[in-house]
């Protein structure tokens, strides 16, 4: 939970609030994905070593040890990885045993998607393109979400809108970063796309993410995805008003809205 605090202030308060058991696993989630989406945008690494490590990540968590194919992998590049990325063998062995397969084939599949999306230089030319993408590294965030909520206590969901829940967030931050983005020679915007099309984009899957909260039951999924949804909601709405982030007060007030 130190980690998960360092390394996101939007989900450590509505992963720390989930029941025991899936917490751990929603934790052990996100934990390796954000080791290996620091791969995808380390700054020093070559483009061919984060394939490589990409898709090593990709074959050790299809294996039967996990721990020592995870570290073989990224041992050699201690001094270059981040800590939670170095740890990435600790937060896959988080996870309660009967939800790990679920856990276990995002990551695989995560890893695998990031690694096709450095080969080809993150290119987006068009609204496909930029689906394609935004499911490779949130939208299936969403999916593997709602297999979770099914694993823990049965509740139901639909996973094309779980889809857009994740897609959503995503694209908030892809208005976010623009000019850090654009600085780093990323460009997430498809052709011909400004500030205000991917506005329209961000709000219709925002859209469908509020559908995908409004069918769940009352329980830990639905008060999980209340927080980051809020949040980006209220992002957007501070992007249109010429602002950029948050600040920890904001986000604070957010969270005891839709908690309290």
């Amino acid at each position: 939970m130190t980690m998960l605090k360092k390394t996101s202030r939007t989900f450590y308060i509505p992963i720390s609030n989930l029941d025991f058991g899936l917490k751990e696993a929603v934790a052990s989630a996100y934990l390796c994905m954000r080791a290996i989406d620091e791969i995808e945008d380390h700054n020093e690494l070559t483009d061919e070593l984060k394939m490589e490590l990409l898709i090593g990540i990709n074959e050790a968590f299809t294996s039967p040890d996990i721990k020592e194919a995870t570290q073989k992998i990224l041992s050699p590049y201690r001094t270059e990885l981040p800590a939670v990325t170095m740890q990435l063998d600790e937060w896959a062995l988080l996870c309660p045993t009967s939800g790990a397969p679920i856990v276990y084939h995002y990551i695989a599949k995560m890893a695998l998607h990031m690694a096709e999306w450095v080969h080809n230089g993150w290119n987006i030319h068009t609204e496909e393109d930029l689906d394609r993408y935004t499911y490779s590294v949130a939208g299936m965030v969403g999916e593997m979400l709602s297999e979770l909520w099914l694993w823990h206590d049965g509740t139901q969901s639909d996973l094309m809108k779980a889809i857009a829940f994740g897609r959503g967030l995503q694209a908030v931050n892809i208005l976010r970063n623009r000019v850090e983005d654009l600085n780093r020679g990323v460009d997430f915007f498809p052709d011909g796309w400004g500030f205000k099309e991917m506005q329209q984009y961000t709000c219709r899957n925002l859209q469908t993410a509020d559908s995908y909260i409004a069918d769940l039951k009352d329980g830990p999924a639905l008060k999980f995805c209340k927080v980051p949804l809020a949040l980006a909601h209220a992002t957007v709405n501070l992007i249109a008003a010429g602002g950029s982030k948050l600040t920890r007060d904001a986000v604070v007030k957010i969270v005891n809205r839709v908690t309290g």
